[in-house]
């Protein structure tokens, strides 16, 4: 029944929108509804189906809030049948809590206890505002319980403010006023202006901003400020201007009951409707910028994850460190640990000489074809400690740690090296972060990989969902070798999971290694609908049916087979036979019977052209400036190199080695206008950049990248 709306939401046609929640009922994935059932969705990508997904949901959870009021409400015995029409055709989550809302279970209110005192009748008439002698003769309402006129008019006052704080009406005004000129208002909180940790929120020590448009980092940092204490915060729009409408509505004339509902007005704004508008729009703002934090963080997390391997090569990888020492170790192709140690080249040891052997002896003895070093403390010395003697003969790679101390602590690491410490660990995690981001960094929590703007202040939820959607999407769009690839990232692939991740390792030691996709379907508890999912992006290197090394999925090797004879070929020689398939017609090869149209046609072409090319590229070096090693080194004009470690709305973040990152605001990324700094740099680039503010005392460093 959504379908049509859905899909007029997100300009596609219904058509797609019903057979992809189709699909996803029938237990298939994000990955494999986007990759292998093209046909169907008519191309739709995995955005595209992710967005179709929540909105179904939401819509969902939307439907049966309704279906709960509803029922809710005729229980009471309340529900009018204009009532009822109102709330069907509700389509505002907002306005139909307002609609819900005089009818809502609540704790007893002033508005009640006036109520059970026998006050409504007079607060009836008082609202009518009609009957100006009614002050004079209030003795009818007096009682045990009210036994001044004062009493009354007060109780009466309770009752017409609440009667006002429920009109759906005044409330979709003045969140109408809320939403278009409420001002966000900021100062430092009673008693913590002179803090020394209240400082970094200075900024907003004095601070108005129109909370429409309001950039998003600047709202989560002022609320940061209010939740931790230091800020008071405030946000409304002028009440002169945005209760004129509502004077005019309710206000019915100049006589003395009109002065008493006029009061019972600004009460019934100051203590309810205000709070509550300010609640409601801040946490809508609150919710906007989540979005775009997330948004943020989940570019960031997708371009780190899909960040270039080196690939299978034997590796020296060092965690640097002053005093505690350098720990190395050697990997072999797979990531295997095949030695370790630790070296002492700075201060306060500086053993040059000996650190230089150590190495150097690693490096013959083992094969190391490249050297890691982590980013991190020491990071840059250790890397100038390496260039005066390795030079050109083996590529040295700076590599972000953000997260590998995260890693070596955890379970995972320690069931791997149970006889290591955690600094051989991280070193460990360093080196096969360069061989290949993506299985690596998918052991971590993806929150922990120090990218994105405020992500520990957004919902921690939504945040988490949206990672796991990146990572699974990752993987997916990588592919993973079911031979050697960990428990962590198979339980990524599409329609694993942990448990059968698990099942997949167990047998696969029992076995000794798959030889074909088939064999999957011996794992225990992996069912045919979990073999569907998952085998297309799973490879096996030297299986005696060259399709399971591609993307091609199993349900179509008969197709393959099918093309390979028509080109008069073995199914073997249509690999890399770009000559094979030019004599190969794929519209003949179309059956709408079975869902074989030339999306799929055109995905097996490419992917038999191109079988196991991983779509990431290739690692490539990247050469530092390390003449300058501290912020006190740097002056203003001086021209840096550095690595882009951190992209945000409002710039990006570069290393240039002297252990506090600069910013790059976005009116400093280029010569022109740019929407998003994401529009000029990635993370992981190199780039030149010049130093335009040091501000030591905060450790904040200005940087452009201009000519």
């Amino acid at each position: 029944m959504w379908e049509p709306q859905i899909a007029t939401t997100f300009g596609v046609k219904s058509k797609q929108v019903f057979s992809v929640l189709e699909l996803l009922a029938e237990g298939s994935t994000v990955p494999f509804i986007a990759r292998y059932r093209k046909e169907k969705t008519g191309g739709l990508d995995e955005v595209q189906i992710i967005d179709i997904k929540n909105e179904f949901e939401r819509l969902e959870a939307f439907r049966k809030r309704k279906d709960y009021i509803l029922q809710h409400i005729e229980e009471q015995g309340k529900l009018t049948s204009e009532l009822k029409k109102l709330i069907d055709e509700c389509s505002e989550a907002t306005i139909l809590e307002d609609l819900y809302l005089p009818y809502k279970t609540r704790r007893k209110t002033r508005a009640d206890i006036a109520r059970d005192k026998g006050l409504e009748p007079l607060a009836k008439v008082i609202f009518e505002q009609k009957e100006n002698r009614l002050l004079q003769n209030l003795k009818p309402y007096l009682t045990d319980s009210i036994q001044t006129e004062a009493e009354a008019i007060q109780g009466a006052k309770d009752i017409i403010a609440e009667w006002i704080n429920e009109d759906a009406a005044v409330r979709l005004h003045l969140r109408e006023q809320f939403e278009q000129h409420a001002n966000l208002f900021a100062k430092p909180a009673r008693g913590k202006k002179d803090l020394p940790e209240a400082q970094k929120f200075r900024d907003y020590f004095n601070f108005e901003q129109r909370l429409t448009g309001m950039p998003s980092h600047r709202f989560l940092a002022v609320m940061r400020g209010y939740d931790l204490g230091f800020l008071s915060v405030k946000a409304e729009p002028d009440p002169e201007k945005s209760l004129r409408w509502v004077k005019r509505k309710i206000l019915n004339g100049y006589n003395d009951l009109s002065d008493i509902v006029a009061d019972a007005l600004d009460d019934s704004y100051s203590r309810l409707l205000q709070p509550s508008l300010e609640n409601e729009i801040l946490s809508n703002e609150k919710k906007r910028a989540d979005e775009e934090a997330i948004a943020v963080f989940a570019l960031n997390a997708q371009q780190l994850l899909l960040a270039s391997p080196l690939g299978e090569k034997r590796v020296l990888a060092l965690d640097p460190g002053f005093r505690t020492g350098c720990k190395w170790v050697c990997l072999s192709e797979r990531g295997e640990l095949l030695a370790n140690g630790a070296i002492f080249p700075h201060e306060p040891q500086r053993q040059i000489e000996t650190s230089q052997t150590t190495i150097e002896k690693a490096i013959r003895e083992f094969q190391i074809e490249a050297i890691a070093v982590g980013n991190g403390t020491a990071g840059r010395e250790t890397l100038q400690f390496l260039q005066n003697f390795v030079g050109e003969t083996l590529p040295l790679f700076m590599v972000n740690e953000s997260g590998a101390s995260i890693y070596s602590a955890s379970a995972a690491a320690r069931e791997e090296f149970p006889d290591h410490d955690v600094t051989v660990r991280g070193a460990v995690s360093i080196g096969r972060r360069l061989m290949d981001p993506l299985a690596e960094l998918v052991k971590i929590d993806p929150k922990s990989i120090g990218v994105g703007q405020y992500q520990h202040d957004v919902n921690q939820s939504l945040l988490q969902d949206r990672l796991t959607d990146v990572v699974t999407l990752s993987v997916n769009k990588v592919g993973v070798n079911l031979n050697t690839a960990s428990q962590h990232l198979l339980s990524y692939v599409s329609g694993l999971g942990p448990a059968l991740a698990e099942k997949i390792i167990s047998y696969r030691k029992e076995i000794k290694g798959f030889e074909s996709r088939d064999e999957l379907k011996k794992v225990p508890r992996l069912g045919a609908k979990a073999f569907e999912q998952c085998a297309g992006f799973l490879r096996i290197r030297n299986s005696k049916n060259p399709l399971d090394n591609t993307g091609v999925h199993p349900e179509r090797y008969d197709l393959v087979k099918k093309m390979a004879k028509k080109a008069g070929v073995a199914v073997t020689d249509l690999i890399g036979n770009e000559g094979a398939w030019n004599r190969i017609e794929l519209e003949y090869f179309i059956d709408e019977k079975s869902d074989i149209g030339l999306p799929t046609l055109k995905d097996i072409k490419e992917e038999m052209l191109k079988p196991g090319l991983d779509p990431r590229g290739q690692a490539e070096n990247v050469s530092f400036n390390i003449s300058v090693r501290k912020i006190e080194d740097l002056e203003v004009g001086m021209q840096m190199n550095g690595v882009v470690t951190n992209i945000t709305n409002f710039g990006c973040f570069v290393d240039i080695g002297v252990k506090q990152d600069g910013l790059v605001h976005i009116s400093e990324m280029a010569n022109r206008f740019i929407k998003h700094p994401s529009e000029v740099v990635q993370l992981g680039q190199q780039v030149s950049v010049r130093v335009t503010q040091i501000d030591i005392d905060r450790k904040r460093l200005g940087l452009s990248m201009k000519d």
